[in-house]
């Protein structure tokens, strides 16, 4: 498993769709909706098929063997 990375957010919160793009592991937002939409993503070990889902820091989000931290922005 590769090292975890973390993904400062300048909100609150940010859509599963939205990280998956600012975290640069998917290139669009119709790819994240096609992976979100498939279950390979898990939010806090669970896999979650919303795109809309809202996340925030302290979640962790999983997909293909990336671990992404959700930190808050300094």
């Amino acid at each position: 498993m590769s090292t975890p990375i973390e993904v400062p957010i300048r909100d609150e919160t940010i859509r599963l769709g939205q990280l998956l793009k600012l975290a640069g592991v998917v290139d669009d937002g119709a790819m994240a909706r096609e992976v979100i939409e498939r279950g390979v993503v898990a939010v806090n070990g669970e896999i979650d098929t919303r795109r809309g889902r809202q996340v925030r820091p302290g979640d962790v989000v999983t997909f293909e063997g990336e671990t992404l931290h959700i930190t808050a922005a300094p």
